[in-house]
């Protein structure tokens, strides 16, 4: 039992770190390799586990093959685009000024009900209000509006810009942790942050969370039972 537990620990172990060298990709945005990657990967992984006397040598040496090989493919498809063509395949134009291309979605293999599914999840209900959308490499719809169809913003409304200072939020404390990047990106420091919570009579490692902007402006929250 324990030589299972610690055979899984491993795998588990290098399984993470297998993915962190691969890069942070969420699974929907996966390129092909890396789906094919993956899916080997987690299928490898299962026989050194349910499997106890296969060794475990025999498990961690594809998956890290898989791995390496996986890495040095990004990097050569870094700088050749030839590559790069094979291994993720190229963008296709589904829809262009307003017209769909029927011969691309058979080449895709993209239903209408595929098409209007993508266009939903992009908030689009209509067709029509659709100007140019292409199909990535990794199967999402990226979609261009017809102008009469854009929301608004505060540009086409004449408005100004706004100042740095209105940039959003960041969390700069959680669970009494202190992020000091983010602290000093609003400009501020260690010091203020230890005066600002004195005088709201609590210290830094009672504090729950604290969002701080640009322009000075925090929100603080206390751990629940601080005094």
């Amino acid at each position: 039992m324990l030589v299972a537990f610690f055979r899984t620990l491993i795998l588990y172990i290098v399984i993470v770190f297998g993915v962190r060298l691969m890069g942070k990709r969420q699974l929907g945005e996966l390129q092909p390799s890396e789906l094919v990657v993956t899916i080997l990967i987690s299928n490898i992984a299962t026989l050194p586990i349910e499997e106890v006397e296969t060794p475990l040598f025999a498990g961690l040496l594809p998956i890290l093959s898989l791995v390496t090989f996986e890495v040095i493919i990004s990097a050569v498809n870094l700088h050749c685009r030839k590559v790069r063509r094979i291994f993720s395949g190229t963008p296709m134009v589904v829809i262009q000024n307003g017209e769909v291309d029927q011969q691309k979605l058979k080449e895709l293999r993209f239903s209408i009900d595929d098409l209007m599914a993508q266009l939903r999840s992009n908030q689009i209900f209509s067709l029509e209000e659709v100007d140019f959308a292409v199909v990535e490499t990794t199967g999402k719809l990226s979609v261009y509006q017809k102008y009469g169809a854009r929301p608004l913003t505060p540009q086409t409304l004449g408005m100004p810009d706004q100042p740095a200072e209105n940039a959003p939020p960041l969390v700069v404390v959680s669970d009494g942790h202190v992020y000091q990047e983010y602290l000093s990106l609003c400009g501020r420091d260690i010091k203020w942050l230890e005066e600002t919570a004195a005088s709201r009579r609590v210290a830094v490692r009672d504090i729950f969370v604290m969002t701080l902007d640009r322009a000075g402006n925090y929100h603080l929250v206390k751990k629940e039972g601080a005094v």
